[in-house]
């Protein structure tokens, strides 16, 4: 039986949905090479400090990226997952980074020598409206930055259909974001950089994709929705969805 939810928002199943409940809660066990990759001496303080609200070593297992992989990361400036895709892909991989130009200001001399000093990594700046993807994708990663499409006049259906036409059959649309309120929709994104999630899988599933799971890991109750995601006490601890759509074979 299919986990799979198809365009139209249909489960496939009443054990589709039980396997997918758990799939959505447990842990996915973490492969030696991300372990690798969170343990490099590369990785500053100012990272690792992050990671037991980011949960990177699960995120990236739950995207099922492999050493020699092509990847694309979607808003990489900062570089807090860049380095680590960078590791776990190696030499015989490649990771395009695409940043927006208005980035360029804060981060875009780090972020072209972060890709000078290594060979796997590909950086442009252009606006996702004229982005044009590398063919035969593993896996595309765009973490925290799917509001800021609406926030920076991106379509967000062009863009997940240049996603989909990426992606080889079975590859990987991995979205994490903060939650609005639900039923939302975009009302309070460009104040409070936040989108619900009701949104994201409307948009993605309409061009294609299918939903392979539903992960609660960055799941917080605490959170109310209410705070800008960068208001001192709430940035870093926002409630958030995480995504893993797929291309069908």
């Amino acid at each position: 039986m299919s986990i799979f939810q198809n365009n139209k928002g249909m489960m496939l199943g009443a054990i589709g949905l039980l396997v997918l409940s758990q799939l959505s809660t447990a842990q996915t066990a973490i492969p030696d090479y991300i372990q690798k990759a969170l343990a490099s001496k590369e990785r500053t303080s100012e990272m690792t400090v992050r990671d037991p609200a980011r949960h990177p070593g699960e995120v990236l297992a739950m995207s099922g990226i492999k050493p020699g992989n092509t990847v694309v990361e979607i808003a990489g400036f900062g570089q807090y997952y860049t380095t680590l895709l960078s590791d776990i892909i190696g030499p015989k991989g490649k990771v395009y980074v695409f940043d927006l130009p208005y980035t360029d200001a804060r981060a875009g001399e780090p972020s072209r020598a972060f890709a000078k000093a290594h060979p796997n990594i590909e950086y442009t700046q252009v606006n996702y409206n004229d982005i044009k993807l590398p063919k035969d994708v593993d896996v595309v990663f765009d973490i925290l930055y799917y509001h800021d499409m609406l926030i920076n006049d991106i379509d967000a259906i062009k863009f997940d259909k240049a996603v989909f036409a990426a992606l080889k059959p079975g590859g990987v649309f991995l979205i994490e974001d903060h939650n609005a309120a639900p039923g939302s929709g975009t009302t309070t994104t460009k104040a409070l950089h936040r989108i619900d999630p009701e949104v994201i899988k409307k948009e993605v599933l309409s061009v294609g994709f299918v939903l392979a799971e539903d992960s609660k890991l960055q799941a917080t109750k605490e959170d109310d929705h209410t705070k800008m995601v960068f208001a001192p006490g709430t940035r870093g601890s926002t409630d958030r969805s995480l995504f893993k759509f797929v291309k069908p074979k």
